[in-house]
């Protein structure tokens, strides 16, 4: 199963200082939600570790992220997959863009991701309903941390 989400954020935080958040292990670890373990890796991506719940299925995720086409501090592509055992797998990317707006930054996304397994059986509008507030949440988080 296939799905597509974008959207923008404005926060009130410089461009640096926004490509310096989404670089920051520490902070996106904070901002994930379910996150339990967020580590740098030596090929300059992270290994995850995150709890997650979708309608009855729950699962914990572990998989590695990888950021490609780095523009600092403009914008980066991230991919990851993860494997959630008898829940199934999921895996996709992020197109981040990173522009000026009104004395803040504009944080641009378009996500695409696929899943398989249990959580593919749990229907699209389920799963598009909890990966919307799962990027809700980060981004409210996100926002937070910057202006924090």
């Amino acid at each position: 199963m296939a799905m597509t989400m974008n959207g923008e954020v404005q926060l009130a935080a410089s461009r640096e200082a926004v490509w310096a958040k989404l670089n920051d292990p520490e902070v996106l670890k904070a901002c994930i939600p379910g996150c339990e373990e967020l580590e740098k890796t030596d090929d300059g991506g992270f290994r995850a570790v995150a709890k997650m719940k979708v309608g009855p299925v729950s699962a914990r995720f572990k998989g590695k992220v990888m950021l490609s086409d780095l523009d600092p501090p403009n914008g980066y592509k991230i991919s990851g997959e993860g494997e959630g055992g008898v829940a199934g797998f999921a895996k996709g990317g992020a197109t981040v863009k990173l522009s000026e707006k009104d004395g803040g930054t504009l944080l641009g996304y378009d996500v695409e991701a696929q899943i398989g397994g249990k959580l593919a059986q749990l229907g699209q509008r389920l799963i598009n309903g909890a990966a919307k507030k799962l990027a809700d949440e980060f981004f409210a988080n996100f926002a937070k941390a910057v202006q924090g």
